[in-house]
């Protein structure tokens, strides 16, 4: 695994007014920072900077010869602030939104003597902080990737906020609760179904499927802190990239990178009919937008799964060779 590196903002200013010093924490993978295209890599809900290696959450994508290749791009890859990796909490989270993380990362980027950023791609809430990099830094990102998200949190998103808030607040196994019910947002009936078939495990006296949810319950809670999810929970329904600012038009006229939009068919977390209805506003006000679809049974975690797809769909952006 790459080095966990950090790096401090010595007086940060949140939204909301309150200024605090930040340590934020980081992985760079592949070739040095100023020696090659540099590829911003935003974690998931659960997930952390180690985006590749043996451990790496992404090493299907991005590794020597693969679609984000280590020989060719510069990877950089935080961690949200409050994620928990490397003991890394908020104590008072809920002063923070999802916009505070991408001035952080962008002062950090800065700090690093990143001038411009080849791309930015992330999956699910770290493809919303895509989005919100973009909209803030709007001459900054070359290629602008959010996969499986949107830019900013639907009702149906809030409305699991506060479910999976509630969870973690009043369960006995929080983590294990919470984790339960985010997988029944995160895949679909078509994929139990076909994974499970109603078939039972004999020596537990359990349904397979009660037994895998189980399972990931308990993954989570062995890798995870309950702190830590409540921060990125909370987080992921602050996501809003018009909050005080101009029309959505406005804003992603201003955008000067290529935009690729990524949904999942079967998504029931970020809907595949938001984000058609997304590609519609922006072709709209700009040329260089492009909608990709990954077909899948599997739901909004389809781009954890489906490599193959994300690799073709993505090809001809990541096209720099060694």
């Amino acid at each position: 695994m790459s080095s966990l590196l950090t790096h401090t903002l010595s007086s940060f200013r949140l939204q909301s007014g309150k200024v605090m010093p930040l340590t934020l924490s980081y992985q760079i993978f592949g070739q040095p920072l100023d020696k090659a295209p540099v590829v911003l890599v935003n974690h998931s809900l659960t997930g952390n900077s180690n985006v590749t290696t043996d451990e790496g959450w992404w090493v299907d994508i991005i590794g020597p010869n693969k679609l984000i290749d280590t020989q060719v791009y510069a990877i950089i890859a935080f961690n949200f602030p409050g994620n928990g990796f490397g003991n890394n909490f908020l104590p008072d989270y809920k002063d923070w939104v999802l916009r505070d993380v991408s001035e952080a990362f962008k002062l950090t980027l800065d700090e690093l003597g990143i001038k411009q950023l080849y791309a930015a791609i992330g999956g699910s809430i770290g493809g919303a902080l895509a989005w919100e990099m973009a909209v803030s830094y709007p001459t900054f990102i070359q290629n602008v990737i959010p996969i499986a998200c949107h830019w900013e949190s639907s009702d149906w998103i809030l409305a699991n906020v506060l479910l999976q808030d509630r969870l973690l607040q009043n369960s006995e196994n929080p983590l294990e609760d919470a984790r339960i019910h985010a997988m029944l947002c995160y895949r679909t009936p078509q994929s139990f179904k076909s994974r499970f078939g109603r078939t039972s495990h004999p020596e537990l006296n359990r349904y397979n499927v009660e037994t895998w949810l189980l399972h990931h319950g308990d993954k989570l809670a062995g890798r995870f802190d309950v702190r830590a999810y409540m921060t990125m929970n909370h987080l992921l329904g602050t996501v809003d990239i018009c909050q005080d600012r101009e029309s959505f038009e406005q804003l992603v006229a201003q955008i000067t990178g290529n935009i690729y939009l990524v949904s999942i068919d079967t998504d029931l977390f970020f809907t595949h009919e938001d984000n058609r209805e997304t590609y519609r506003r922006l072709m709209n006000v700009k040329p260089n937008v492009f909608f990709k679809t990954i077909t899948s049974i599997h739901g909004h975690d389809a781009f954890l799964i489906e490599h193959d797809q994300l690799n073709a769909l993505l090809s001809d952006v990541f096209t720099v060779k060694s």
